[in-house]
């Protein structure tokens, strides 16, 4: 065999072999850093809600983690309130325009789990659910009709804009 015909072997082993095995390993690393970028983003919205559960918990007199509302609130706690539940609902909108799809990998139904539970939680609560509309007031159509959605499957009532 000359160098010439070695070389043309060579360079043949190596598109038939090597170019698709450098495509496969391009493609397992790519999907690799989508999922950490995914990851990421997610650790970023449960820190988010962390910090935000530390202003609720600044904010005890509220009685926000307890089951019932808070009876009889001065106008001074209202304000704290409804400035508190602004910033869950916030949150739980960039939490759904982040997280949700209609379809999801298992991993991804597991992280959006977390927060249908959080929403769930806080939608049982009456002050919340009392203040939803003026809340919901400008924030994605989408995220408006999903958390309606579960409104209505956590109180069997129809939650009005």
């Amino acid at each position: 065999m000359t160098v010439h015909e070695i070389l043309e072997l060579a360079s043949f082993l190596v598109t038939v072999i090597g170019l698709p095995f450098a495509i496969g390993a391009f493609l397992v690393e790519q999907r690799r850093e989508r999922e950490n970028e995914e990851e990421e983003g997610y650790q970023l919205l449960s820190d988010a809600y962390n910090d935000f559960l530390k202003i609720v918990l600044a904010n005890a007199d509220l009685r926000l983690r307890s089951t019932s509302a808070l009876p009889d609130p001065t106008p001074e706690q209202n304000e704290r309130r409804l400035v508190i539940f602004d910033m869950l609902i916030s949150l739980f909108e960039r939490a759904y325009l982040v997280g949700y799809k209609p379809e999801m990998s298992p991993t991804e139904q597991r992280r959006w789990n977390s927060w249908d539970d959080y929403m769930r939680e806080w939608l049982r609560r009456d002050d919340f659910f009392n203040a939803m509309p003026m809340l919901l007031r400008g924030e994605d159509p989408e995220f408006q009709a999903y958390i309606k959605a579960l409104a209505q499957d956590e109180r069997g009532t129809m939650l009005l804009l």
